[in-house]
This record gives structure tokens, sequence and C-alpha cells, in this order.
């Protein structure tokens, strides 16, 4: 619709011919929307399939010229930069509220002492409110760096056509305020080319997973009865098959788990877009699951360790009493003998 707008406001398509089409794009958005819409294999893809169907509700004479100065090429790009803006959004909420969460349990265990651990062995005595916040500037450092892809990704490719752009004279910049974009990419060849907005997310979500797989850790480490620091509640736990006493930390142990997936898939498509020439190639065509995958992790994954988060006991004198252990005030001890 952006594009037919654009293309009437240029002289290109008469008024009533994007009447048409706009009419024949939202009974086909209807029929999506509602189970209907009859894919067949012929039409090779999305992009064809709903080409095809708007020609038929309203006539391939005006349904064809829908495609003026656009490609598949561009298109596509367009296409993948909203997802993947849309997911920038929705992944920028969820890091907030996980922050929101442990800003929460900062400020109520402010005088909740606990071991601070170098090499997983006793070191300095911390604040549990010290501990976690240590996990909310990482997070802040992700929302960061989402936000700062999400402007990177935010120039519109559509008009780049396959490679050089068309001999039409559009307005581009007319597309992009429709769609919700900064600007355009103003060398089309680069339009088509570029997937760093992929690149860029795939590599956001890693790092975030990079920082909830530590959390998880020593969540996992905290509930064990060696430690006994937090107890998780039974909804984020399970039981054993053969012994019952057992309570497992599996969503924690599954987050953990999916990191090494998350991570597979930016490496996947740093592959893929490895001495690639520019402009379209197929190998472009596998730049999309893996992203689709990584985003749904993410977005799954995020929701339900803030879940979890929100439900977990602080025991508090187990933290304090293991603070007895290992001498952890002797750095201190030793900066007294100093000064005096």
């Amino acid at each position: 619709i952006a594009h037919a707008t654009m293309l009437e406001s240029c002289g290109i398509l008469k008024k009533e011919e994007l009447d048409a089409i706009i009419k024949g794009l939202k009974k086909v958005k209807s029929e999506i929307e509602q189970g209907k819409f009859v894919f067949d294999i012929k039409d090779e893809d999305i992009h064809m399939a709903i080409e095809k169907r708007l020609s038929e509700i309203i006539g391939s004479e005006i349904g064809g010229r829908l495609h003026t100065a656009r490609s598949r090429n561009d298109q596509v790009a367009t296409d993948f930069k909203l997802f993947v803006k849309k997911s920038h959004i929705e992944l920028l909420k969820l890091l907030k509220e996980l922050i929101q969460t442990m800003l929460e349990h900062a400020k109520a265990h402010k005088k909740t002492i606990m071991p601070g651990f170098t090499h997983l062995q006793h070191a300095q005595p911390v604040s549990f409110s010290f501990y976690i916040l240590a996990y909310a500037f990482m997070l802040m450092r992700d929302v960061k760096r989402l936000q700062n892809s999400l402007e990177l990704a935010d120039f519109l490719p559509l008009g780049s056509c396959a490679c050089a752009g068309t001999s039409y004279k559009t307005n581009r910049e007319l597309s992009a305020k429709i769609l919700g974009f900064k600007d355009i990419m103003p060398n089309a060849m680069d339009g088509v080319s570029d997937r760093d907005f992929a690149l860029d997310l795939l590599y956001d979500i890693a790092v975030i997973f990079t920082h909830t797989s530590r959390l998880c850790e020593e969540m996992i480490l905290f509930s064990s009865s060696e430690f006994s620091f937090i107890t998780i509640s039974d909804s984020f736990s399970t039981g054993s098959s053969i012994m019952p006493q057992k309570k497992n930390p599996d969503v924690c142990e599954l987050i953990r788990g999916k990191t090494g997936r998350v991570y597979g898939n930016l490496i996947s498509l740093l592959t893929i877009m490895k001495a690639l020439p520019l402009a379209y190639n197929k190998d472009m065509q596998e730049d999309k699951e893996g992203l689709f995958d990584s985003v749904k992790t993410a977005k799954d994954s995020l929701i339900i360790l803030n879940a979890m988060l929100k439900e977990i006991r602080i025991n508090k004198e187990n933290m304090l009493n293991a603070c007895k252990k290992g001498h952890l005030l002797a750095t201190d001890l030793a900066d007294y003998l100093v000064r005096e």
C-alpha cells in the first residue's frame, strides 16, 4: 500500500487504480488472517503469491502495475527490515521489564549479605543488591546495543529495485515516511546487498544470551543443596521420573542450552554473507530462518526468565552463614593493617 501510494503521488498510478489496489490488498490481508488464502508452490514465494491473488481480485492490468519501480530484491529486503525493526522494539520492551525485576530485587536486598566469588571461591562479602545489579547493568548495555542497531537499520531499501534503481521518477522519501523509516538507503546496490541489520540483531541476541546464560548458571548453582542461596519456584522446576526428591532448575538449564543455538544462527549468517558478491544472490534466501528462530527464542526466554526471577526466594540466612567461611574479610583486614 505504501508503494502504491507513492506511485500515485508521482503520477505513475491513477487515483482509481490506487483505490483498487488498496481495496484488493486489504482483501488479501483479510484472507491470510482468516486462513482462507490459498498458497501454491508454483507461485514461488509469498510476494508472487500475493501479487497473483491481487491480480485475480482486481485484474492483472491494474494488479501488475503495483510492481512498477520495484523488484523482489528490494521488496524482500524491506520486508525483512520491517520484521527486524519490530523485533528490536519487542526485545527492548522485554529487556526493560527484566531489568525492572532485577531493580526491585536490588531495592529489597540492600542489606542481604552474601559471598562474592572469584574463581568460584569465596572472595569478599557483597550484598545481593550489588550482585543482581551487575546483571542489570549488563542488560542495560544490551538495551543500548539494540537501540544502536535499530538506528542503523532505520534506512529504507525499497526503490533500489534489482540493483541499480529505476528510470521512473519516484519519491522514495515518501515511501520511507509512510513505512516509518528515518531515511532511504542512498545506494541501490547496497540497498539490496545489505544484511548488516540482520547480523546486528543476531549479534545483539547472542550477547543477551551470553549474559542470561551466566545468570542462569549461577541460579543453578545457588539453588543447589550445596549453596541453598535461593529457592526457585516449583512452577519453574521439574522432578525426576525415578527420583522423587529431585527439583531440577529446568528453565535455567534450557536458557543456558539455547545460548549455543543463537550463537549458531549468528555464525550461520556470517558464513552465508562471507565473500558474497554484491546485489542479490540466492544464498541470501537462507538469511531468515535462523533469525526468526533467534528472535522467537530470545522473546520466549526473556519472558520466562523474568517470570522466574519474580518468584525466586532469597535465603538470607544461608547467604549470611556462607560469609562466615573462607575468610571473606581478609582483604579488608589487610587494608586496615596497612593503613594503621
